[in-house]
């Protein structure tokens, strides 16, 4: 979900700050006022939690006008100090989970875009490949699915694979049983498509009874469906779907690899597009 997507970003880059402070209150000199402005940073990071949307800026102004009041500019200095550690290991961090995520990529490639437990659409050809791990009662798969028929259309070389990653609850793990058992009977994904979409476009919660509904109005056969909803091949298939979901550290729908990119929520068609010129050229517009 990319509201609980950001949340839990924010949430991690934050702990990181907070981290970075207490690490620095014990590595400054034994001083009672440097001490206690280092914790003031560190007080600061959790009270950005209660800062509807204000930029991190405001949060650091306040700590800075709490050592104005001191008349101190040495420590002013050493809070200057910590806030660039702390950048310096934010982009470290982000730095390590973009090559962890790359090697599990790598490592995992076959499964990941040649897998015959997924769905293929768009150019089966195609010189990208763009794979979405979805859930059907997740609220951004909507929009997402409507960025993917958009970068479908405007971008014929792209190949779109499609894993459902059920996470939400017990409807969503419903439908995503009668999604896999749709991809069985139908080897060109057509119907397929057609019932993805009818299923995240409509109204309300989605579980068995109405993606079966889904999957009448499209015109499969509803016997055969029923049968296969209990296969193996449809425990396999979601098996499959969350270890790699689990490997490239996947916490949320939409999540989508391309190229070696793995980008967790719903980033916009835009910032997909330039996701998928990066890995067709190396740049964000080829």
């Amino acid at each position: 979900l990319r509201g609980d997507d950001h949340l839990v970003a924010l949430d991690a880059r934050r702990e990181l700050k907070q981290g970075a402070a207490r690490r620095a209150v014990h590595d400054l000199p034994v001083d009672p006022e440097a001490r206690a402005v280092a914790r003031a940073v560190e007080g600061g990071a959790r009270r950005r939690r209660q800062v509807d949307g204000a930029p991190l800026v405001r949060a650091h102004a306040r700590d800075r006008h709490h050592l104005r009041l001191r008349h101190d500019p040495g420590l002013e200095a050493q809070v200057e100090e910590l806030e660039e550690a702390m950048a310096e290991l934010s982009k470290r961090q982000s730095a390590a989970e973009t090559a962890k995520h790359e090697a599990a990529v790598v490592k995992n490639a076959e499964v990941i875009f040649n897998s015959p437990r997924g769905v293929t659409v768009g150019n089966k050809d195609g010189d990208v490949t763009f794979v979405e791990f979805f859930d059907y009662n997740c609220g951004y798969c909507k929009r997402a699915m409507m960025d993917m028929m958009e970068l479908m259309k405007s971008d014929p070389k792209l190949k779109v694979v499609l894993k459902e990653f059920p996470v939400l609850n017990a409807g969503s793990v419903e439908a995503a049983q009668v999604g896999v058992a749709v991809r069985m009977q139908d080897p060109t994904g057509k119907k397929y498509l057609d019932f993805h979409q009818k299923l995240l476009t409509g109204r309300g919660a989605v579980d068995k009874a109405r993606a079966m509904a889904v999957a009448k109005e499209v015109g499969l056969d509803m016997a055969k469906l029923e049968k296969d909803i209990s296969s193996a091949e449809v425990r396999n298939t979601l098996e499959e779907n969350f270890k790699l979901a689990e490997a490239m550290g996947m916490n949320g729908t939409p999540s989508y690899v391309i190229g070696k990119q793995v980008v967790i929520g719903a980033v916009g068609v835009e910032n997909l597009r330039e996701k998928i010129s990066n890995a067709r050229c190396g740049k964000a517009t080829c």
